[in-house]
C-alpha cells in the first residue's frame, strides 16, 4: 500500500486560545483525491492572476507527485466546463452518480453556528491593485501551467463528491484559490467536504486569498491569507505544506521572501 505520512497542523477551538495542534498521520494513497480549485488562466484582478501563475508550477509538480502515488486528481476550474466538454476527464466526472445521494450545487455560505466571521474584510472583492480592477468573468479555462491527464477528472459541481464516494475516497487534499472565497464556499469546497465526512486537508502554501490591505484588519495581503488559513485550521480542517511531499521548503511568493515570516 502506498501511503502519505504527513505532519498536519490545526488550531484548538472553543477555549479562546491559539494552541497549535500537530499530528502525524498516515493516509492510504488509493483512498485519496486532490481537488484543484479555480486555478484559472486569468482572473479579473491583475495581481491575483500573477500570483496564481507564480504558484502554478509548484502546484503542478505537487499534483504530479500525488498522481504518481495513486491519488485521484480532480481539476475544478469553475464556470469553464464548456471548454472541457470533449475532455475524457469531463466525461469521467459526469459518469458517476451515487444512488440516493442528493447533493445540491449551491454555494456554502459562512455558517455562524459552526464558525466565527472571517478574520478579513473582503466585501470590496479583495483586489489589491491600485486602482482596483473591474470585476468581470475573465477566465476561460484552467491555467495551462497545470497539466490535465486523461486519467484526471474535471468538474465544478458536486460531481466531484459523487465520484469520490463511488471510488471509496476518504481523504482529500485541497489546493487553489481564493482561500476566503471559493476554497471554502464552492459546492466542492472545504465546508461541504467536511460536512460530507471527508478527511479534508488544505495544502496551505498552495493557496492565495482575495484580500485588499486597505480593508480591515489592515495587514499586508499575505498576512491576510495566513489569517484565513488559521480560520480554516480552527473551524474546518488541518493543513500541510507542499515540501512534505516534494522536499525542500514550502512555497513562498516572491513578495514574501523579505519581511514576511509564516506565523507558527
Amino acid at each position: 500500500m502506498k501511503e502519505f505520512i504527513l505532519k498536519t497542523r490545526r488550531l484548538s477551538n472553543g477555549d479562546g486560545r491559539n494552541e497549535v495542534i500537530e499530528e502525524t498521520v498516515s493516509l492510504d494513497a488509493a483512498k485519496t483525491a486532490v481537488i484543484v480549485c479555480d486555478m484559472w488562466d486569468k482572473h479579473w484582478c491583475v495581481r491575483s492572476t500573477a500570483r496564481a501563475a507564480e504558484m502554478a508550477p509548484r502546484m503542478n509538480e505537487l499534483i504530479d507527485e500525488l498522481r504518481s502515488k495513486g491519488a485521484l486528481i480532480i481539476h475544478a476550474p469553475s464556470e469553464t466546463m464548456a471548454f472541457y466538454s470533449h475532455y475524457p476527464g469531463r466525461e469521467l466526472a459526469r459518469s458517476v452518480m451515487v444512488e440516493g445521494k442528493s447533493l445540491p450545487n449551491d454555494w456554502k455560505n459562512l455558517n455562524p453556528a459552526l464558525e466565527s466571521p472571517l478574520p478579513i474584510d473582503d466585501s470590496d472583492g479583495g483586489c489589491d491593485c491600485s486602482p482596483p480592477c473591474v470585476e468581470r468573468r475573465a477566465w476561460t479555462r484552467q491555467i495551462e501551467l497545470i497539466d490535465i491527464l486523461d486519467s484526471d477528472a474535471i468538474t465544478d459541481t458536486t460531481e466531484a463528491i459523487h465520484l469520490m464516494l463511488a471510488r471509496g475516497i476518504v481523504n482529500v487534499f485541497f489546493m487553489g484559490v481564493a482561500t476566503n472565497m471559493c476554497v471554502l464556499g464552492r459546492p466542492f469546497g472545504i465546508r461541504n467536504l467536511v460536512q460530507q465526512g471527508f478527511n479534508t486537508i488544505l495544502v496551505r502554501d498552495m493557496t492565495d486569498s482575495m484580500y485588499n490591505p486597505a480593508m480591515p484588519p489592515y495587514v499586508d495581503h499575505f498576512t491576510g491569507t495566513e489569517l484565513v488559513i488559521r480560520h480554516i485550521e480552527r473551524y474546518w480542517c488541518p493543513t500541510v505544506t507542499s515540501d512534505q511531499f516534494l522536499g525542500g521548503s514550502p512555497f513562498r511568493f516572491r513578495e514574501t521572501v523579505e519581511g514576511f515570516v509564516e506565523r507558527e
